[in-house]
């Protein structure tokens, strides 16, 4: 029974991926989920109480993932320099990614506090991933120019998702030039 709840579980979580990356949150509704999974919509309920909830989830589910990739894309970069460079291009390429799709919708939702904690949380991992190496590079204030660097990334995200005039590798070069310059300024 309890293998059962989790596999109805893990296909909610996907249903609710799939419909934040075709339609973001405003798509992420229970009828939605219902039908995406073929459960009844009371049955939802049983697992999620409510939109939020079931955000929270995934933010506790995939935004480690991110982090991991972001994080792994690093340590195998050489210079300051270079972690920082990775550290805009892997997220920009996530960002790209249908699977992690999501990630980006949840991160730009209007959502209750509880969940927006959740998201400044998850925010707030990946942020500390680059601080050290923003401190190497001899930053007086290394959480701020962390702060800044995300977004920068952030910005690039939201520019490429509203289908922009220039191409995702425009944005990328772009946003890794800025991020470059701008970790240089000391």
């Amino acid at each position: 029974m309890a293998e059962h709840r989790t596999m109805q579980r893990g296909a909610l979580l996907d249903a609710a991926r799939s419909l934040l990356s075709e339609g973001g949150t405003e798509a992420l509704t229970f009828p939605a989920l219902a039908e995406r999974t073929g459960l009844a919509r009371s049955s939802v309920y049983e697992y999620f109480r409510s939109r939020a909830a079931v955000v929270e989830e995934l933010c506790a589910v995939d935004f480690p993932v991110w982090a991991a990739e972001v994080e792994a894309a690093m340590a195998v970069a050489g210079t300051p320099e270079e972690k920082i460079e990775a550290y805009v291009r892997r997220q920009l390429a996530l960002a790209g990614d249908r699977r992690h799709r999501a990630v980006v919708a949840i991160s730009a939702s209007e959502l209750d506090a509880g969940a927006r904690e959740k998201i400044r949380a998850a925010h707030g991992g990946l942020i500390a991933l680059v601080v050290e190496t923003l401190g190497h590079l001899g930053h007086r204030q290394p959480r701020l120019a962390a702060m800044l660097l995300q977004g920068v990334v952030d910005a690039a995200v939201r520019r490429t998702e509203l289908g922009a005039a220039e191409s995702p590798e425009e944005i990328t070069e772009a946003a890794v030039a800025m991020a470059l310059r701008g970790v240089r300024g000391g």
